[in-house]
């Protein structure tokens, strides 16, 4: 549910190298750089997962938020079997990090869930954008738990986007609702899971990441959904289906737009995603984004583009390092 970050790519740009392969182990493609392939598949990625977003808005007026993620991550489990399955050529749940991989797909439920919970009470345009701070959690949260420097520069990308943010939400007006707060937190939780995912690369198969991402979902997802069980129409599982297929198309599209271009290149499109949702919001919803949530949208981007753009900038100080891989699912 969350949109791909300008911060999500260097998380996506590299392979990632098996430990100890077998010989009936499959090679990671190789990256390419085709930047214009990799523009397409990003703008592609965007469609689907801002149709996934209206359409959980949509499901949201009769569903429960648990309920809702609950029918998107069964999908995704479903979707995930053959790579669960023992002596087929998909099976990817080899890990030596097995605990690391759960606490990232329950984080990445959190994400998903939060999101879903905003869009019950807020136009799609304001939650969406609100959602693209994540890139300056992330700036954040890698000093602590990937021991990176941040420099004033980044720091200042970040303090533009969290203006951005008070813009949109404007605590202490007649116009704040307290569920803006879900977005946020949802951006937090797909910070952190972003941060698992570098912890993670290098190490893990893509494969694997989005296997155990949709094993956690719905086995925490089955275990609350009881309580707010609210029997759906044919209509309603649809639609869920639907949300379910979406999002994970999208997210792997996200996967390998990121083999065929850097961060610094795609990050401006990955950002069109708000303009899907703002079609549709006003076609389906009838809503219109007001001049705060456009404002607070142009310095959260401004933000995002920046600190992308820093990133190329502390990469290519670097010496030469084998290219990175992509989250989520």
């Amino acid at each position: 549910m969350t949109p791909p970050s300008a911060v999500a790519a260097r998380l996506h740009s590299a392979p990632l190298p098996l430990p100890e392969k077998k010989s009936a182990d499959r090679p990671v493609p190789a990256r390419a750089d085709r930047p214009f392939r990799g523009i397409a598949l990003i703008l592609a990625s965007t469609v689907f997962l801002g149709a996934s977003d209206v359409t959980a808005k949509y499901l949201s007026a009769t569903l429960p938020s648990i309920e809702i993620a609950w029918i998107r991550f069964s999908v995704f489990a479903l979707i995930m079997v053959p790579a669960m399955l023992p002596g087929t050529r998909l099976y990817a749940l080899q890990t030596q990090r097995r605990g690391l991989q759960l606490i990232r797909g329950a984080a990445l439920l959190a994400s998903s869930l939060f999101f879903i919970s905003g869009l019950r009470f807020l136009p799609i345009a304001e939650a969406s954008a609100t959602g693209f701070v994540s890139p300056l959690f992330v700036t954040a949260l890698s000093i602590f738990f990937l021991g990176e420097q941040v420099g004033v520069r980044r720091w200042l990308a970040t303090a533009v986007g969290l203006i951005g943010v008070l813009i949109i939400l404007r605590p202490g007006s007649s116009a704040f609702h307290p569920a803006a707060f879900f977005p946020l937190v949802s951006a937090l939780a797909w910070a952190c899971t972003l941060i698992m995912t570098r912890m993670l690369s290098g190490r893990e198969r893509a494969i694997t990441t989005m296997t155990y991402s949709s094993i956690a979902g719905v086995c925490i997802m089955s275990a609350l959904v009881p309580t707010v069980w609210v029997a759906p129409s044919w209509q309603a599982i649809a639609f869920g289906v639907f949300i379910g297929i979406a999002s994970t198309a999208g997210q792997w599209i996200v996967v390998l737009a990121f083999r065929y271009a850097d961060a610094s290149v795609l990050a401006p499109f990955s950002y069109s995603q708000l303009l899907w949702v703002s079609i549709l919001g006003f076609i389906i919803f009838g809503e219109v984004p007001d001049i705060w949530t456009v404002t607070g949208a142009v310095f959260i981007v401004a933000g995002g583009l920046y600190t992308a753009h820093r990133e190329r900038v502390r990469r290519s100080q670097l010496l030469v390092l084998p290219a990175e891989p992509s989250p989520n699912p």
